[in-house]
């Protein structure tokens, strides 16, 4: 145990002394991952799939505030999309446009959540995001989680239904099209129960996890885990969805465990050196109970310098 505080006093204060060029290095690993998989699921525009294009565009999000490779993201799809056709075009924008509206105005600083929300569901770990965001984000993370899975299953979508995207030769034709677009989109059962799930899940998480009792980090991942498999499963079973129900157990169990070593790194306490204090002013009574953080003092080496010469003389 004391080796691994050591490492993460060590890798703190590397973060901390080069943090600029890591925030680069981070925002350019993620826009240049994110814009790999959307070529991979959809990539019907070649142009957009050239290597010196994707490099060019992770480099300006490298550059730029962290929103801009959600924006950058939107872009290589709906330049994509342009490609399948003008209707799966419109419909990605206007569905965008309210979800850029929402997410602006509840949620802007969640933008990891928006980029990793759909990585974590193609990786099929989707059950990582809603015990993240409600150990590390605020309820209204409900909106990017909620996001990211939108965009996950439109990508899905259209990567396996090419075939809608052609033009109709009349009105009618085109109505149709629309409209199975966006049942297709909107109207899925199975993302339906996801988002759900997921909502509740980090409500649950972040209430848990704002509580004084001891190991609440622990209860919260424990309880929301719980609660994520039972409305996932619950959802399912009254939507008559095809979500796996191995495949929602694993997915957080898995994820339940990589939650403990965000906790080891974000929230790792001492308990046994708890403290309860109670102090007054003019208006009123504070009862206060402090919990110290687990810390260890790393190591400094000291190089002793030797002056030879001076031995000498003697």
């Amino acid at each position: 145990m004391t080796s691994l505080l050591e490492l993460k006093q060590y890798i703190k204060r590397f973060y901390i002394k080069n943090e600029t060029y890591i925030t680069y290095a981070w925002k350019f690993l993620l826009a240049i991952v994110t814009i790999a998989v959307i070529n991979n699921k959809l990539g019907y525009m070649q142009a957009l799939n050239n290597i010196a294009i994707v490099l060019m565009a992770s480099l300006l999000c490298a550059i730029l505030p962290a929103n801009f490779i959600v924006i950058m993201a939107a872009i290589f799809i709906l330049g994509h999309l342009y490609s399948m056709g003008i209707e799966c075009t419109l419909i990605a924008g206007v569905i965008f446009l309210l979800m850029f509206l929402l997410y602006f105005r509840f949620s802007p600083k969640d933008t990891l959540a928006v980029l990793l929300t759909p990585l974590f569901f193609f990786m099929h770990l989707p059950y990582v995001m809603p015990l993240a965001m409600g150990l590390l984000g605020l309820p209204t993370s409900v909106v990017s989680v909620s996001f990211g899975l939108v965009i996950s299953f439109m990508i899905n979508y259209f990567a396996t239904t090419a075939s809608v995207a052609k033009i109709g030769t009349d009105v009618e034709e085109t109505s149709n099209q629309f409209q199975q677009v966006l049942t297709g989109i909107i109207g899925n059962k199975s993302m339906l129960v996801m988002i759900g799930a997921f909502a509740v899940t980090i409500v649950i998480v972040y209430i848990i996890r704002r509580t004084s009792i001891d190991h609440s980090w622990r209860i919260a991942i424990a309880t929301g885990s719980i609660s994520l498999i039972a409305c996932t499963l619950i959802g399912s079973l009254v939507s008559n969805t095809d979500i796996s129900l191995f495949g929602v157990i694993i997915g957080t169990v898995i994820s339940a465990a990589l939650m403990l070593v965000v906790e080891f790194f974000a929230f790792n306490v001492d308990y046994n050196r708890t403290e309860k204090v109670q102090f007054e002013d003019d208006e009123y009574y504070y009862y206060v109970k402090a919990v110290p953080k687990v810390t260890v003092s790393t190591p400094e080496r000291r190089v002793k310098r030797i002056n030879r010469a001076s031995e000498r003389r003697r």
